[in-house]
């Protein structure tokens, strides 16, 4: 089952998807439907849609949480989206960019949970936007490229720095995949729904988060060096950063990529 189909209601307004937005509008009901139950929304729950386009996503969000707060940057659909939800008591429209939002102006001090088709080309700054946050959501589920959600899904062995900085927040899980063919216009690839769960006793509050994405990003500076070479980017000697390592049981001779958070975190605390 499929709602109006994206290009019939462009047309009406006069409206072309943008490329360069990333506009591919999400229109298979039943897959709505199912990034609406991934993310368990009910009248309790605070919703923040990113992107919300011609609304599809939105009616169901609506229709299902105490309140919606939907940020849209391109102002071509603001008047699709007013038409549409004008007369709903518990939506706000904002014309902006998800990325100058402050999440605790948003929301206060309400919990909050993130549901969106998010652009694919900021999905990463998106990520960072929201989990560096003061106010944090509760969990974001979210539809990105199927190549992305491996990446951030992965485990020891396969780990990227984007994963890492998910993953040190909470648990990430791919949930569903969709095809190119259920959205308009199609993107070149499949997409996937991912769910990030963030958990107050997550890795990363176990240590300092400014020294840790720092440590980070010095292991992962080169994909091919050795860990102990990478990590000579920081302010510290050879000597200092083999003992450190030796002291947590990690060899300096392993890649980024094998590293847990918790062997993360032990090493920033080490190196600290």
């Amino acid at each position: 089952m499929s709602g109006p189909h994206p290009k019939h209601v462009l047309d009406q307004y006069g409206v072309t998807a943008k490329k360069g937005l990333g506009q591919n509008f999400l229109f298979d009901e039943n897959i709505l439907q199912r990034i609406v139950d991934a993310a368990n929304v009910s009248r309790l729950d605070h919703v923040l849609e990113i992107g919300p386009g011609i609304g599809a996503l939105t009616r169901l969000l609506v229709n299902s949480a105490e309140t919606v707060t939907a940020v849209e940057l391109d102002d071509r659909l603001l008047p699709i989206l007013q038409t549409e939800f004008g007369d709903a008591p518990n939506i706000t429209l904002i014309h902006g960019d998800i990325l100058e939002q402050d999440p605790s102006l948003l929301f206060h001090d309400l919990p909050y949970k993130v549901v969106a088709n998010v652009p694919y080309y900021i999905t990463g700054a998106i990520l960072k936007h929201l989990l560096s946050a003061t106010h944090k959501p509760d969990l974001l589920v979210l539809t990105v490229q199927r190549e992305v959600a491996g990446r951030l899904s992965a485990e020891p062995g396969n780990l990227s720095l984007l994963a890492i900085s998910v993953q040190c927040y909470g648990v990430v899980e791919q949930v569903d995949v969709i095809r190119a063919g259920s959205f308009w216009p199609p993107p070149d690839v499949d997409s996937a729904v991912i769910r990030i769960t963030l958990q107050p006793d997550a890795p990363i509050y176990d240590t300092d988060e400014v020294a840790f994405f720092r440590v980070v990003r010095a292991g992962f500076a080169q994909k091919r060096k050795q860990l102990k070479n990478n990590l000579r980017a920081l302010p510290l000697s050879k000597p200092e950063i083999n003992q450190a390592l030796q002291r947590v049981g990690i060899d300096g001779s392993r890649r980024a990529e094998t590293l847990s958070v918790l062997e993360w975190v032990a090493l920033t605390n080490e190196l600290r």
